[in-house]
């Protein structure tokens, strides 16, 4: 049975499972990521995979990394959370371990744990939206993971919104994630409670009642319990992320989007509101097959079983 091992390397934790061929995971490590120091951070990832290889015979390592990642998916060329610079991280790790080793963009491994195995099986096109702390994005069309010319394909969170809008973390002005990005969740959540408190009884009672104290789980948790200024603030991030996504259906005219990353847990308080606005603002939405629009089925273990199964492929393209 062939196996490989997955690493979503994020910016607070490296996860790491041994994985098979048929996307079922035998067993998970994870670490604290030390994201001061890039040395560190290769090091933990060499701890994760040892301790992972100790019981399991694997052929090959798939890394899930940060930023953005050259097209030979070798070297890290910027990671703004783990200060990797023009980092040569697939081959320090094949040095270590005697392994093949493919890197891949964060989000791009987990669209594919999600087109493989996930919420778009079975379907050829797919735009996977994860919705975090900012916006992130993996884009599959006829089976194929798109990756562009430089390998910084899918970086839809700083699709432009709103000319002259919010000053994102990027430089630019107006990206999408400054409108539909957990971060903006909790924005909208924490205004609307200072500016009509009544609409915001339970969300301020469990952030002891100060909007400062609001967080975006306490939201989801209003949210399910009826506050209405949570509610609220997860239809205006579902507004934003249908228009964006009427853009990218424009483009790429995917068979389904799936809604990944850690504000999709909130289920349908964000499914919902998506589809609703998605709908009202789709050219011609009356008159042509309408995508799905999907939660994500895998969680927090699709990063490491796309970077797990790209790593299989790779080396039986090599076989």
């Amino acid at each position: 049975m062939s196996m490989a091992i997955g690493i979503d390397i994020g910016g607070t934790k490296i996860a790491g499972g041994v994985v098979t061929a048929d996307g079922e995971v035998l067993a998970t490590v994870t670490k604290p990521t030390p994201a001061a120091d890039p040395n560190a951070t290769t090091n933990t990832i060499l701890a994760v995979i040892a301790e992972l290889r100790s019981n399991y015979e694997v052929t090959a390592v798939g890394l899930g990394a940060p930023g953005f990642i050259d097209n030979s998916r070798s070297k890290i060329i910027f990671s703004p959370n783990i200060t990797w610079h023009n980092e040569p991280l697939s081959q320090k790790i094949s040095s270590s371990t005697q392994l093949p080793v493919i890197l891949e963009n964060d989000a791009n491994v987990a669209a594919w744990g999600e087109f493989k195995f996930g919420a778009a099986q079975n379907h050829h096109t797919a735009a996977v939206i994860t919705v975090g702390t900012g916006i992130g994005g993996g884009i599959i069309l006829e089976d194929r993971l798109i990756r562009g010319s430089y390998g910084f394909a899918g970086e839809i969170g700083h699709m432009n919104m709103v000319a002259a809008g919010r000053l994102c973390g990027c430089g630019a002005n107006g990206c999408w994630e400054m409108y539909s990005s957990g971060n903006a969740l909790v924005e909208y959540a924490r205004t609307r409670a200072a500016q009509t408190p009544a609409d915001a009884s339970k969300m301020l009672e469990l952030a002891g009642g100060s909007p400062a104290g609001i967080t975006g789980l306490i939201v989801t948790k209003a949210a399910s319990e009826g506050d209405r200024a949570a509610q609220d603030s997860f239809r205006e991030i579902g507004k934003w992320l249908g228009r964006g996504m009427v853009n990218l259906a424009a483009i790429l005219d995917p068979e389904v989007f799936v809604l990944a990353g850690g504000v999709s847990e909130a289920g349908d308080l964000l499914r919902v509101p998506v589809a609703e606005s998605f709908k009202e603002n789709l050219v011609a939405s009356d008159y042509r097959p309408s995508p799905l629009i999907l939660l994500a089925k895998l969680r927090n273990s699709a990063g490491l079983i796309g970077a797990a199964d790209l790593a299989l492929e790779a080396v039986k393209k090599k076989v």
